[in-house]
């Protein structure tokens, strides 16, 4: 079936993923109509600085980079925001929106992620916010304004952000997470504890090894209990357990979902003319729901989508955890491998910490994180990865 070259691309999502995409495209194609759909207002932030937007001392509104007629005016793109897709009607290639249809040439899904949200009793459980976007910012700031203390769900990246920037900002900051050292999906062990006690000393209060079971409306604020029985009070209760792909848009249009909306090199899904990025999106069955992922799979798919097809080719793709108690630099390792620590720090301290992943039957390096002053070691690491051994960057 042949469609007609003057239908426009449109952009499903107007966070970094698509906005990256329409101005990437735009410098390789000065006359496609590019029309982005927008559920918010459509102004463009850094969704990262969210959790460290107190250190910084800015309000919410001073996040916003751009505004929607700003961005519109940028890209040469009509942007509709406050709108919302309920439909993808993949054979005629036709969006339905707020009831009115639309057409396209080619479709781009970059629907983002919803905030995880784990079953809580009590009679506060619905009070428990979460922050996921410019508007839900918003709200958490509000909530704080007259507030002493905050109880916080998740010690992962997003959480020990949140928790370091309360701290720095004098709130009373309780860290609760079930695993045993913080950021335990991305660290080791001990370069998890590293972390824990740095977080500590910063005056972070932790409760590592157990959840939340109830949260009911105490006199002043929340009075959470934990699984293990512990009452804790709290004025604010912020959950950051993670992110969970929006993939219902294309499951229903009968696009093929793996983890998230699952899409080749290419970001082709399964269905003719549509492609998926960022947060929703599995690529080749992986969701990389950071920064550098996301730039590098906006860039090739424009090129797809301007006429050369162009696989997404991923290089070697550091996380940084923006937590000033505990600078942290880590790559994960793609495939099981075994942990060394490569460092003078002899009492599991955070300063100058190393950990190192290599393969176990040939020592080829596989990931490393980075603590403390050990962060400064991040390029010659990489460049290590890519000659084969970590030895050579060490000894310098």
């Amino acid at each position: 079936m042949s469609h007609d070259m003057d239908l426009p691309v449109i952009i499903v999502g107007t966070g970094l993923a698509g906005y990256t995409v329409a101005r990437e495209l735009r410098k390789l194609d000065a006359q496609v109509p590019i029309t982005l759909i927008s559920e918010d207002d459509g102004s463009f932030y850094s969704k990262p600085t969210l959790s460290n937007a107190l250190a910084m001392n800015k309000a919410p509104h001073a996040l916003v980079t751009f505004d929607a007629r700003a961005m519109g005016t940028q890209l040469n793109a009509s942007i509709l925001s406050h709108s919302k897709v309920e439909r993808i009607l993949a054979d005629t290639h036709e969006l339905i929106v707020d009831g009115q249809s639309f057409r396209y040439g080619k479709l781009v899904l970059a629907l983002g992620a919803d905030a995880r949200r784990i079953p809580l009793a009590g009679d506060s459980a619905g009070d428990v916010l979460s922050v996921n976007s410019l508007d839900d910012y918003v709200r958490f700031r509000k909530r704080l304004e007259g507030a002493q203390s905050v109880a916080l769900l998740g010690a992962g990246l997003i959480g020990c952000e949140f928790a370091n920037d309360l701290a720095l900002a004098n709130y009373k900051v309780t860290l609760i997470d079930p695993a045993a050292t913080p950021l335990s999906r991305l660290l080791p062990e001990r370069a998890g504890h590293a972390v824990a006690q740095a977080l500590e000393r910063h005056g972070v209060r932790l409760r590592l090894g157990r959840s939340v079971a109830t949260v009911n409306r105490a006199e002043r604020g929340y009075a959470l209990t934990l699984s293990d029985g512990e009452a804790i009070d709290a004025d604010v209760v912020l959950s950051a357990i993670g992110l969970a792909p929006r993939t219902q848009l294309a499951e229903q249009a009968g696009i093929a979902i793996e983890g998230g909306i699952r899409t080749d090199a290419y970001c082709r899904t399964s269905a003719a003319d549509i492609y998926a990025l960022g947060d929703c999106a599995a690529i080749e069955g992986k969701v990389q729901p950071y920064v550098l992922p996301i730039m590098h799979a906006a860039r090739a798919l424009a090129r797809t989508l301007a006429g050369e097809a162009t696989r997404v080719a991923f290089p070697i793709m550091p996380v940084t955890v923006k937590a000033p108690a505990s600078p942290t630099v880590v790559v994960l390792p793609d495939e099981t491998g075994t942990w060394r620590y490569a460092s003078n720090v002899s009492d599991e301290s955070l300063d100058g910490l190393h950990a190192l992943c290599e393969h176990a039957a040939d020592g080829r390096p596989l990931g490393f994180a980075l603590l403390g002053s050990a962060t400064q070691a991040k390029a010659a690491l990489l460049k290590a990865m890519t000659s084969g051994s970590f030895e050579s960057a060490l000894q310098r």
